[in-house]
């Protein structure tokens, strides 16, 4: 619950934003926004055991209801449609009044598959918002970063420059500091809002003040002049181990007054920095500055007219985690790692620095159906680079209509990979599969049957993958197509040619229409036209035989 109302209140900031100019006024035409909304196979990932989708779909349910009716909002996701294709960007809703619902339904349907075209998307919704003739805001909610080829930076630039009055605001959803900075530039650059979330708690601490903070109550009268006091009267600094070295990137700096010796749970203030300076009135307070997963704490006694310093020791050391396929492979992006220190976890995909506790650490990769994990030690100070090898091997598959035949080029077709070895009950485990040509399969080494089927024909062929090296197999479905006319037919039915021991015959294929097509393998069938809906419907009637890897085509009187 708590990463959903910490994901809640950056979207409200950031739709909050979008709509602050929305004033009464006279005959005023709606403002228009667009979310952009990122639906890529990373957004399978976790926060506090909840996918990130799961998330961002119970928290726009939530916050579209919220939403004034002087805005007018559309959707846009990409990556949900294809794995590895950087055009899968859809705008499903349209910009309108009254979208809220539709938006609502639509990111319930979102299945994350595919790759992160940032870039494309938000120039997509700035050209649906028509940017160059009225405003326009576009809120771009992310996980991840650009990857296909594209620069988000110069585009927001260019928006920025043609536009009238052009937006972006963007939320990093479980994004690093240096991923941050990578997509923080399409808000910079278009005069809108960055908010990153590194994990639920640090989004809820940064968007307390700004967001929901109670407005600051009026002041008291001036009293009488005081002596001038300190501009700032505590400094901090962290490293990583006692005599250093200093922490190198920017940490999370809070600061929490102490009541006898319980600290509040609210931070009087906070900053993000490799040191920290602040002023506080004089008081006892608890100091914490935290980084990825380590985090130091200590109590200090502050005074007014005097400037307290302290070095706070993080004890921890740096890690730097990359997944590869084989040892000789280069990083793969898609790959998942998960790291768990001192009872606390992160992670990431392809590769990442991380800050983690001195100490024993574990390391646990995912590549496609592969596996791999790692656990060693790390010393306070240390930075340690770790390349997790995967182990996997690549299965491509296509099919033929017959041995040296012509490719199977319809996008219909179904290939599975199953387990090699059959369960006590005689079944396979199913371990991917996907649909039509140029299908890859990422999987440990060992044997696998393969499962292609299209129209009624279907044919399984053992294969076996070896780590490092691509397996190419070409699978010889062995069919034909049949292609059936009957013109003025209320259904056409293919059954086979031969009855049953019991003389009767099971429909192959049907379809209610004029015509049907479908791909079978060699032999002999019967094409029935049903030539009404009625239970005494004329039937007519005619063979049809089946050639591996060619067409037949027959009409129906």
């Amino acid at each position: 619950m708590f990463a959903r109302s910490a994901f809640m209140l950056a979207f409200q900031f950031a739709m909050a934003a979008a709509a602050v100019s929305v004033a009464p006024a006279v005959s005023q035409a709606n403002d228009r926004a667009i979310i952009v909304l990122d639906a890529s196979g990373s957004m399978w990932g976790q926060i506090e055991g909840r996918t990130k989708i799961e998330i961002a779909r119970d928290t726009l349910s939530d916050v579209l209801t919220t939403l004034p009716d002087t805005l007018d909002l559309g959707l846009i996701a990409y990556g949900h449609r294809e794995k590895g294709s950087c055009t899968d960007i859809e705008e499903i809703v349209a910009p309108g009044a009254g979208t809220r619902a539709d938006i609502a339904a639509a990111v319930k349907s979102l299945n994350p598959k595919g790759k992160t075209p940032i870039a494309d998307s938000v120039k997509i919704a700035a050209e649906s918002l028509r940017y160059t003739e009225e405003k326009a805001t576009v809120i771009v909610v992310t996980d991840g970063i650009e990857t296909c080829n594209a620069d988000p930076c110069a585009l927001a630039s260019e928006l920025e420059k043609l536009g009238v009055e052009f937006t972006a605001h963007v939320i990093g959803f479980g994004l690093t500091e240096d991923e941050g900075k990578q997509v923080a530039c399409l808000a910079e650059n278009t005069g809108g809002r960055y908010l990153q979330a590194s994990n639920a708690e640090e989004l809820a601490g940064a968007l307390t003040q700004t967001v929901v903070a109670e407005p600051a109550p009026q002041p008291e009268p001036a009293p009488a002049p005081a002596p001038v006091a300190l501009e700032k009267n505590l400094a901090f600094t962290a490293v990583l181990g006692e005599g250093g070295p200093a922490l190198d990137g920017d940490g999370k700096w809070e600061i929490f007054p102490v009541t006898g010796d319980t600290p509040s749970t609210d931070a009087l203030d906070h900053g993000y920095d490799t040191a920290w300076r602040t002023k506080v009135p004089a008081g006892r307070y608890l100091v914490r500055v935290s980084k990825d997963m380590a985090m130091a704490e200590t109590m200090v006694e502050a005074r007014q007219d005097e400037l307290v310093e302290r070095e706070l020791v993080l004890d921890a050391g740096w890690l730097t985690v990359a997944v590869v396929p084989d040892e000789a492979a280069e990083i793969d992006d898609s790959a998942r790692f998960d790291i768990e220190a001192s009872g606390k976890q992160d992670g990431g995909y392809g590769q990442g620095r991380f800050l983690v506790p001195a100490g024993d650490v574990t390391v646990k990769a995912r590549l496609g159906q592969a596996k791999a994990e790692e656990s060693f030690a790390i010393a306070a100070g240390e930075s340690l680079d770790k390349r997790i090898v995967a182990g996997i091997g690549v299965l491509a598959v296509e099919a033929v209509y017959s041995e040296n035949g012509p490719a199977v080029e319809d996008s219909g077709y179904r290939v599975d990979v199953l387990s090699g070895k059959m369960s006590l009950d005689g079944k396979r485990e199913g371990i991917d599969g996907g649909y039509g040509p140029g299908n890859q399969f990422k999987l440990s080494p060992g044997d696998y049957i393969v499962r292609l089927r299209l129209g009624g024909a279907s044919v399984e062929q053992p294969v076996s993958v070896k780590q490092g090296e691509m397996s190419a197999v070409t699978v010889n479905l062995n069919a034909g197509v049949l292609n059936v006319k009957a013109p003025g037919a209320y259904r056409i039915e293919i059954l086979p040619a031969k009855a049953d021991l019991q003389g009767r015959r099971k429909a192959i294929e049907g379809a209610y229409a004029e015509e049907l097509q479908i791909t079978l393998p060699p032999g002999d069938y019967l094409a029935v036209a049903i030539m009404s809906g009625d239970s005494d419907a004329e039937k007519k009637q005619a063979q049809a035989s089946v050639t591996a890897a060619e067409r037949a085509e027959i009409v129906i009187q």
